[in-house]
């Protein structure tokens, strides 16, 4: 069937059901994903304001984004003081003179930022912020082209008299990266404050994109570095129900199945072979993450079960072979792939990417933060389609580690890569620094944290006929509907630092509710009470279900234990053999050299699997946060002068340590720091 046809008639039939069922294409809560109408999602959402942080965790960390990280991050990008994001904007509509400075995707890093502030107005209107989004999608429109084209590293050129500067001219000018970010940014501004600026400024730019995409060069079929527009234009058909935004989403995917393979394609961009072919996680992987969470939005929309195949054979690959313990991914500064081939003339540069099946070093691990967030979108449109719990776990693993540590615990420094381990003398030069720094020159991951962070309620819950769903635990305030009736719920709990987490129903429909409540992968044994009686759950596919009628009053206790658990790799991760880690629930632990007694050296320190470690509460250090302490064996190491020595026999100690929460090392000073430690 031609794949054209067949999303026209997808489209009619979503159209034909919400005639009938009377919905209106204006939706009401601010979703990340607005699954409202997708016939294919099993899961629907609920807003980022009908959620609400209201102590805790969560509370905390939407603070400081909302009152430090978009502040600060505003005025970095209107002062241009390192770069000049709201000014190119100013130069192209011809409002200030000058020329372009900057990465070519740093308009999709100013879209997202004003996609993050929408998301905390939302949840908290602000007036400042509010001003501040007025601002720059002001700045965005004047910039935009009648016809719609917006890249203001072309158009700045081209108004400075340039001939040569044309759109589409390199595929890794990032233009349709950064379309797709803005038509996300337009739906999220439309949906939290109703103003239509940058909606239109998005279909405007989409309609573009349609009209180039519609019988394209070899050039231009390959357009498609870091596919953020896949997701982009599915949110705008969503947002607008103009079925043309879908077509444009499922040609431009099959257009890259038909490029695949053309000069010039390789594994770093996902273009050697088709999307439908492939079975690996292959190079960049923030492109490579972006290329599934769009293809799983698609999915959300067709039911194409021809995408399920590579989506879930790739997620298989990357959760047992390629995925770091703290929810890392993209091993490799630099590679090569595919990597010992017997098919040399196909092996290209990779970076920032996937490596080899088990090949996850520490000191030089990238794990970009842009890559961990990545596969949080695609884990969310999957869990939106399937409600596997392994999704949702997938999703936590990231927020709570490999995102988290992404940004200061003050919200205003960044670290573009997150190593597992860092050592005051590195083994080779690293391009990107292990210390958070307000500014980085490849500023896309600032603002995606930042996005992140301040869309955290909106991945708590969902619902779906009949059910809510409980993904994410934390302090919170539910006011929703399910089947269009009123449901009011409070969360209390001290998590992820206490497994003890209470719901209490304020409101219910009046007939029969499930309540599916996530059991983690890590918590193998829980127990749930109904106003303090034990009630048997139905446990299926990661999530307890509680079906019944509920009453206002009613209060459940999920009790998930919490041991402190010592973990080791697959032998064939070599980089990691005979060492250990530590997790307790969700967050992993590592070692600052801060936290040693003097004289006593990082790689001197080991574990064993009968440890000794208390988990303390500590309000006080970074931020609040529990951490494990105990008595941990020490072998001295000796002096190195060679690359090899004779081995022998030495004395071990114990020394009294702490160990402290992944996401926040570096917080303190500078200092060595590792998340595995030699088994001893």
């Amino acid at each position: 069937m031609n794949p054209k046809s067949l999303t026209q008639r997808i489209a009619a039939l979503n159209f034909a059901f919400w005639l009938v069922s009377g919905v209106s294409w204006c939706a009401e809560p601010v979703a990340i994903t607005d699954t409202s109408h997708s016939r294919h999602a099993l899961l629907r959402p609920v807003g980022v304001d009908e959620v609400v942080w209201t102590d805790g965790f969560w509370k905390a960390r939407t603070d400081v984004c909302a009152n430090q990280t978009l502040p600060s991050m505003w005025e970095l990008m209107r002062d241009s003081r390192y770069k000049p994001f709201l000014e190119h904007f100013l130069i192209a509509a011809g409002d200030q003179e000058g020329d372009y400075h900057g990465a070519a995707w740093n308009d999709g890093d100013f879209y997202k930022w004003i996609e993050a502030a929408c998301y905390a107005i939302a949840d908290n209107p602000n007036t400042d912020l509010s001003a501040a989004v007025d601002q720059a999608a002001a700045a965005i429109v004047a910039a935009q082209r009648d016809d719609g084209y917006i890249h203001t590293p072309v158009l700045i050129r081209q108004r400075n008299g340039d001939q040569t500067a044309q759109p589409f001219a390199d595929r890794h000018d990032f233009e349709v990266y950064n379309m797709g970010h803005l038509m996300t940014a337009g739906c999220v501004r439309y949906r939290a404050t109703g103003k239509r600026d940058l909606l239109d400024a998005a279909r405007k730019a989409a309609d573009f994109l349609v009209e180039a995409f519609a019988d394209p060069t070899p050039q231009m079929a390959r357009q498609a570095v870091c596919p953020s527009h896949y997701m982009g234009l599915i949110e705008l058909y969503r947002t607008t129900g103009e079925q043309r935004y879908l077509e444009a989403a499922q040609h431009v995917i099959d257009l890259r199945n038909l490029a695949a393979g053309l000069d010039g394609g390789g594994d770093d961009n996902q273009d050697r072979i088709p999307f439908l072919k492939q079975r690996e996680a292959v190079g960049h992987a923030v492109r490579a993450n972006y290329l599934y969470a769009g293809a799983a939005d698609l999915y959300l929309e067709t039911g194409d079960e021809q995408l399920v195949e590579p989506l879930e054979a790739v997620w298989q690959n990357v959760s047992s072979k390629k995925l770091y313990i703290n929810g890392g991914c993209g091993a490799l500064y630099d590679g090569a792939s595919p990597d010992a081939s017997r098919a040399q003339d196909q092996i290209t540069r990779t970076h920032q990417a996937y490596g080899r099946n088990y090949q996850l070093p520490n000191i030089t691990a990238h794990n970009e933060t842009c890559a961990s967030i990545g596969a949080l979108l695609w884990n969310w449109r999957r869990l939106l389609a399937t409600g596997e719990g392994r999704h949702a776990d997938w999703i936590e693993l990231a927020l709570y580690n490999s995102i988290l540590s992404g940004i200061s615990l003050d919200g205003t420094k960044y670290l573009y890569v997150n190593p597992l381990r860092v050592v005051e003398s590195d083994p080779t030069q690293l391009r990107w620094s292990r210390q958070r720094k307000p500014f980085i020159v490849s500023f896309c991951c600032p603002p995606n944290v930042a996005r992140t962070v301040a869309q955290s309620s909106g991945y708590a819950y969902s619902h779906s006929p009949g059910a809510l769903w409980v993904h994410l635990y934390g302090n919170n305030h539910l006011k929703t509907t399910v089947d269009g009736e009123p449901l009011e719920v409070e969360q209390t709990t001290e998590y992820p630092w206490d497994g003890e987490i209470t719901f209490r129903f304020k409101q219910s429909p009046k007939g029969k509710v499930a309540l599916k409540l996530r059991q983690p992968g890590w918590a193998k044994k829980c127990t749930v009470m109904l106003n303090d009686e034990p009630i048997e759950a139905e446990s299926k596919n990661g999530y307890l279900t509680l079906d019944r009628v509920w009453k206002v009053g009613d209060e459940i206790r999920l009790s998930l234990p919490m041991p402190i658990v010592t973990l080791e790799s697959h032998p064939l991760v070599e980089e990691t053999r005979n060492q250990l880690a530590i997790k307790r629930g969700p967050i992993v632990y590592c070692l600052e050299s801060a936290d040693l007694p003097e004289g006593v050296a990082m790689d001197e320190v080991g574990l064993t699997t009968n440890l000794d470690l208390r988990p303390i509460h500590k309000p006080d250090l970074l931020g609040g946060v529990t951490i494990l302490e105990g008595e941990l064996p020490v072998r001295e190491a000796g002096e190195w002068n060679s690359l090899y020595r004779v081995a022998n026999e030495r004395d071990s100690r114990k020394v009294h340590c702490r160990l402290v929460p992944y996401y926040t090392w570096g917080n303190r000073k500078p200092a060595e720091m590792t998340v595995w430690m030699p088994r001893m």
